[in-house]
């Protein structure tokens, strides 16, 4: 079988193909449609007026979010005192920290799914203080904090099912007066089935512990990313706690214009209630953990963290791009640019990350997709969630952490970029190597 090109489109059966990448493609494919028909919108809202959009609250709670690009803003605000401090983080306290990021990827997801699995039975794995994550990261991440016990869960969700049990495709019709071209009321019963009321409580238990599970959606109106804090939400007690968590899973996988945005409940001081929309954290960045503007040594020394914390980071997707002819129209060209942004959006992430890890004493570890994963897979993709690719893509990932092979030093991913740009005829310059590896 020849093996699909790494960026070659991969989406729903019935849906036009093209020249470009990923599940991006989905959202560009109707550009000129929704342009056309966007005066016969149908959906009915009842959007926050901007001059109040920085004060509303969710579920009657100012705590359970904040903006992803503040500044100061994290999931360790609105401390004020020692004893607040030990009640809040008393079991994190007094211990070594690992920390773990996971990014977006759609059904590349599936090789860190598999990398997670097998190093529970290496027996390595650590328990994580703090996850985070976007897109389909952020569907991985609530597996990835609980531990081992959801591996096989989390195997399943990245092996079994396919794109129709996932997502159903809107008719011609129906896409007049439409949010979306396909309808994730199927990847909204899923989310409903896993994360259940005994995985709420169980995520609300180590908020206890004080452990963090944050996630990322970007707020179309503001056009922002928003971090959000699960294990607050889940420990809230609120009766609708359980139902915002899958309202913020959903949301931070849903691809605009591909996926429907999610409309979420917000209040404002005086009791007036509004809705937000939000849409994949993808949009916004393909991984985050905290703002350059906090001062991790004082978290470092007020938590009393033993040692060096480790922050490992898991990258579902390829860092280098693969020469490919695109067709002069206007889906490929576009689906071509947008690809190229997000990759290199997330390895813009990675140095990002890896930039506060150094200058604040963290070891940081990661892991992508490697060139020639696809020659080793040896099947090619042929609809957007494709069980036969995800179980190869998931059985890599599972391989190459069990022969040891996952987790490099940044300095390695640098080396590969390296390498490959040598390969190229346009390797880092004397000068160029210097900078970075200062």
């Amino acid at each position: 079988m020849a093996i699909r090109p790494r960026n070659e489109a991969v989406i729903p059966k019935g849906f036009p193909r093209g020249g470009g990448s990923g599940h991006w493609l989905l959202a560009f494919w109707v550009v000129g449609l929704l342009a056309l028909v966007s005066g016969c919108a149908s959906v009915v809202r009842n959007p926050v007026p901007e001059s109040v959009h920085n004060r509303v609250t969710v579920l009657g709670r100012d705590d359970f979010r904040h903006w992803g690009d503040c500044a100061q803003c994290t999931v360790f605000q609105g401390i004020r005192s020692v004893e607040e401090i030990e009640r809040r983080y008393g079991g994190i306290m007094d211990q070594e920290h690992n920390y773990l990021v996971i990014s977006g990827g759609g059904a590349n997801g599936a090789y860190g799914a598999g990398a997670l699995k097998a190093w529970s039975e290496l027996e390595s794995r650590p328990e994580f203080t703090i996850v985070t994550g976007v897109s389909t990261g952020a569907l991985t991440a609530p597996f990835a904090f609980l531990g081992s016990d959801y591996d096989a869960t989390l195997q399943d969700v990245y092996t079994t099912l396919d794109t129709t049990q996932l997502i159903d495709t809107r008719s011609a019709f129906s896409l007049f007066g439409a949010d979306s071209v396909v309808d994730t009321t199927p990847l909204s019963r899923l989310i409903g089935k896993v994360v259940d009321e005994d995985m709420i409580e169980r995520i609300a238990a180590e908020h206890r512990r004080g452990r963090v599970l944050a996630v990322a959606t970007t707020n179309m109106d503001a056009g922002r990313p928003v971090v959000w804090n699960l294990t607050r939400i889940a420990a809230s007690g609120h009766p609708d706690s359980a139902k915002l968590i899958r309202q913020v899973m959903l949301a931070s996988a849903s691809i605009p214009g591909a996926f429907p945005p999610v409309y979420i409940e917000v209040e404002t001081p005086d009791g007036l209630k509004y809705d937000e929309m939000h849409g994949d954290g993808g949009v916004s960045s393909q991984m985050f953990f905290y703002p350059a503007g906090l001062n991790w040594e004082y978290v470092k020394r007020t938590l009393r963290i033993e040692g060096e914390p480790t922050l490992y980071v898991i990258r579902n997707a390829y860092i280098h791009a693969q020469y490919e002819t695109i067709a002069p129209r206007l889906v490929p060209i576009v689906s071509r640019t947008i690809s190229s942004l997000i990759r290199t959006q997330g390895i813009g992430d990675f140095f990002r990350i890896a930039s506060l890890a150094e200058r604040d004493g963290l070891d940081m570890k990661i892991t992508w997709i490697p060139d020639g994963a696809q020659e080793a897979i040896g099947i090619a993709a042929t609809e957007a969630f494709d069980p036969e690719y995800m179980r190869a893509l998931f059985q890599f990932g599972y391989r190459r952490t069990l022969q040891g092979d996952t987790w490099q030093d940044f300095s390695d991913m640098l080396n590969a970029v390296h390498m490959r740009r040598q390969s190229d005829g346009r390797a880092f310059s004397p000068e160029e190597l210097q900078y970075i590896q200062q």
